[in-house]
């Protein structure tokens, strides 16, 4: 079972202990039936004392073994639960952003949030349905004890049914896996409904045929594939309850003429099967979940698998240059594929070189690959060919990480932290204060230990945030994607003339994507790009 090898991963000693003292509780367990068996016969009189202190230790010894081990069970699912929340979560911050991009954020989400969950509600699970086989164990050794016989035809019994769930059961799982494969395609949809919104309200036909052929028709086809693997799970529940019964009927019916039964044998196995009936149904109503996990942990593996091939290496960077000398691109190229890989673009190949304190406008129409080359110039893309070095030093697997710690930038796409996080600085509050006061925002934001009060303002305010957050992080290269193109005339005007040139008045090197042409005659050098290809690089 994937659930348990996952657990057993984590930590082998913890699982040992927590079965040894869930079959002891079980054995506990079953032993209370046999004294309550022996206790009720008719030549039990003289040893009721004795009877009754061993059930008082049995019983002892049930509740402390089935404590333990439902509490070593507890701590160790919800610990392997976390280790499993923080590997996914570094894998898919280590792996390279072209790979991330490729896999998407719908699948990402799905993976992070329903199948993790999957797993951790398995595992809250898990102790109680380990107990519960401990118990269904220590009945059947007690049917063995009472007869043999008796306990060849439990068997062969048992055969007939778990073949026939079993074939109940894998039908099941196979919705359930099937059900899982939608939940990507409804992730996606539903991410459509929350960043499409304004485009769905202003379009009635595309909203309707959104609603009835994509959203619906998936939300449809995923409520399908789940009500026909749960219908399997809930038909095995009710077979596997009429099986007992039908067990008992045996017993109770059938078995006295075939075997010469004492009573008090034959009443002990009625009261044992009819106590095996709980714990059978729980072990029984917790397969759905299970086999949830089950299909969750493969997609995780699967994804973990995916992410590993494409790892970057991270290791804590030493200091950046603050003084530096160039940066340069030498026939640096890039493909970018569609969806459909069926049409590619390629950038470059690019030959660039960036000194300090130099302010550079990247102009170029849409489609042009602007934002692709501010990818690949801060290391988020790995060059398919050619090479970067930073004063000569090449930049590779070894070195990109530390690389990457040079720029501050706040791409078209941002996102905004409410909390200044990773900035180590006494002064912090102040600083930021300071600099709330330079783009205006004093009087809707504070900051108090580093997090600020609000970030529920206009898309061009929220730019102005993470514009703080780079001044803060205070790198020697900033690059800014479209920052200008929410924002006010007025604020424009200020962004252009004074905080641009005032990064560069402080030896900043600052890279520019903008369309604003009105402002191009401030820059010190302009790049055009045109379909991929640099058209000039030259001052204004």
């Amino acid at each position: 079972m994937n659930l348990i090898s996952f657990l057993l991963r984590s930590s082998w000693r913890m699982v040992a202990i927590a079965i040894t003292t869930g079959l002891l509780s079980g054995g506990s367990s079953a032993s209370l039936i046999a004294l309550i068996s022996r206790a009720t016969s008719n030549d039990a009189t003289s040893r009721l004392s004795a009877i009754a202190w061993g059930f008082v230790g049995l019983a002892m010894v049930a509740l402390i073994t089935s404590i333990i081990s439902q509490v070593m069970l507890i701590r160790l699912s919800e610990d392997a639960v976390l280790q499993l929340r923080m590997r996914l979560s570094r894998q898919i911050l280590a792996s390279e952003l072209n790979h991330l991009e490729k896999l998407g954020n719908p699948r990402l989400l799905a993976t992070l949030t329903e199948d993790v969950q999957a797993v951790a509600n398995a595992v809250q699970k898990l102790p109680f349905f380990c107990v519960d086989i401990a118990i269904v164990i220590g009945c059947l050794l007690y049917i063995t004890w009472l007869s043999w016989q008796v306990l060849l035809m439990v068997v062969g019994f048992a055969v007939v049914a778990i073949a026939s769930c079993q074939w109940l059961l894998k039908r099941g799982r196979h919705f359930l896996a099937l059900a899982r494969d939608d939940q990507d395609l409804l992730f996606k949809h539903l991410g459509t409904i929350t960043q499409g919104v304004k485009e769905l309200k202003l379009h009635y036909q595309r909203r309707q045929v959104f609603l009835t052929k994509q959203l619906e028709s998936t939300a449809t086809t995923f409520r399908n594939h789940n009500i026909r693997g749960l219908t399997f799970f809930a038909t095995t529940s009710s077979w596997g309850r009429l099986l007992f019964f039908f067990s008992i009927g045996f017993i109770l019916f059938a078995l006295p003429n075939l075997f010469t039964i004492s009573p008090q044998t034959l009443s002990g196995y009625i009261l044992t099967f009819t106590y095996l009936m709980l714990p059978m149904e729980n072990i029984v109503s917790s397969l759905p979940q299970i086999s949830k996990a089950s299909i969750a942990l493969q997609k995780i593996e699967s994804l973990g698998l995916f992410l590993t091939n494409r790892a970057e290496i991270s290791t804590v960077p030493p200091a950046i240059k603050s003084d530096w000398h160039s940066l340069q691109l030498v026939d640096v190229s890039h493909t970018f594929r569609t969806d459909t890989e069926d049409s590619s673009f390629i950038l470059g190949p690019i030959n660039l070189t960036f000194y300090p304190q130099e302010l550079v406008f990247i102009v170029g129409g849409n489609g042009s690959g602007k934002s692709t080359l501010a990818k690949l110039i801060t290391g988020l893309y790995i060059p398919e060919a050619g090479e970067i070095a930073l004063d000569g030093e090449l930049i590779n697997e070894q070195n990109r990480e530390w690389y990457r710690q040079h720029f501050s930038v706040v791409f078209s796409d941002f996102y905004l932290f409410d909390t200044l996080l990773g900035l180590e600085n006494i002064h912090l509050d102040i600083q930021a204060q300071e600099y709330l006061k330079l783009l205006q925002l004093d009087h809707k934001v504070k900051i108090e230990n580093g997090k600020l009060s609000t970030t529920n303002l206009s898309q061009g305010q929220r730019k102005r945030l993470a514009l703080l957050t780079a001044y803060l992080e205070d790198r020697p290269i900033y690059l800014f994607d479209e920052w200008a193109a929410d924002q006010d005339p007025v604020f424009k005007e200020i962004f252009y003339t004074q905080l641009l040139q005032n990064l560069r008045d402080r030896g900043k090197t600052v890279l520019v994507i903008s369309h604003d042409d009105r402002y191009f005659h401030l820059a010190d050098r302009i790049i055009k790009l045109d379909y991929g290809q640099v058209e000039y690089d030259k001052p204004y």
